[in-house]
């Protein structure tokens, strides 16, 4: 072969197996193999209810929700930017209906306990998952979940690392292989067991996070023990998208209505997906809802700081 050629080829081939390790390549698998079981909890929260069968075929699933230096492969592979970089157009498909400037919902504790979600939610223009707290905020460490993305956002991810987001069955299956599958019971006992197996609210929510578990707010992916699956942080730190449009009850009916994008009564008309997972701001006396039968309603149209998510394949 003219050599020319060869080292043409030789480039080329270098280049290739770069791009290949580099299309999630750093994803650490657990293989399942599937099966039956009950999702939902008739004790949880009204939307964890019926208890109804559910089965899922084998599958993996990341080991650790995907973090700051995976997304960073991915957007330098690819040039993507995230919806909370681009904001939106007032008469955008899949938007929230006005125009939003590049921006993400971002926790800001006030100084007094408060029930009111708007007390500790601020829109910051200019947050988003290199920037997490708005412009100036220091670039967040690469074990750190990424965060300040949209289930699009997640979608993309996933799409170039040949994999999908999980339904909300697999999710749920992959979570209850830990020894807090049922409700919990609100006891001392239980608080401090949770505080080795997840990175969750630790004082007066929402003013103060006294930090017991080791972190206040973000903490590394596999700080804590792993479920029995191997899997870490199925609850708390983040919560996590998957790909089911979000129905209020297990109830076939309920799922009929929410259809292909989702029904939330406190939302109605938005497009919602089903989140899952608790996060670092879920506390035993408030959200608490760091059991695998947890769920939330996310508006697709916008990422925040306590929402991230894994892959499966």
């Amino acid at each position: 072969m003219n050599p020319a050629l060869r080292n043409t080829c030789t480039a080329a081939l270098v280049a290739l197996s770069a791009l290949g390790q580099s299309r999630g390549e750093d994803v650490d698998w657990v293989a399942l193999e599937g099966g039956c079981f009950t999702i939902g909890a008739e004790e949880g929260n009204p939307e964890e209810r019926p208890q109804v069968p559910a089965c899922v075929e084998p599958f993996s699933i990341s080991r650790t929700e995907i973090t700051n230096a995976q997304f960073t492969a991915f957007v330098e592979a690819t040039g993507y930017r995230t919806r909370a970089e681009r904001g939106w157009k007032a008469d955008e498909p899949g938007g929230p209906g006005i125009a939003m400037p590049p921006g993400a919902a971002v926790f800001a504790p006030p100084s007094r306990p408060s029930r009111e979600e708007l007390d500790w939610w601020r829109f910051v223009e200019g947050a988003n998952w290199q920037a997490p707290k708005g412009p100036g905020s220091s670039r967040p460490s690469g074990q750190l979940p990424v965060i300040h993305v949209t289930r699009e956002d997640a979608e993309a991810y996933a799409d170039w690392a040949g994999a999908r987001l999980p339904t909300e069955e697999e999710w749920e299956f992959a979570a209850r292989a830990a020894p807090d599958g049922s409700v919990m019971r609100w006891t001392k006992a239980e608080a401090e067991a949770l505080n080795k197996r997840a990175n969750t609210w630790q004082g007066l929510f929402p003013a103060i996070d006294t930090g017991k578990d080791g972190f206040e707010g973000l903490a590394p992916v596999a700080s804590f023990e792993a479920n029995a699956f191997g899997l870490h942080d199925m609850m708390g730190n983040v919560w996590e998208w998957t790909a089911t449009p979000y129905a209020p009850s297990h109830r076939a009916d309920d799922k009929r209505v929410a259809g292909r994008i989702g029904f939330d009564p406190n939302q109605p008309g938005a497009a919602v997906a089903t989140i899952k997972g608790g996060s670092y701001l879920c506390s035993f006396s408030y959200c608490a809802r760091f059991r695998p039968a947890a769920r939330q309603a996310q508006n697709l149209a916008y990422g925040t700081s306590h929402i991230g998510f894994r892959i499966v394949r």
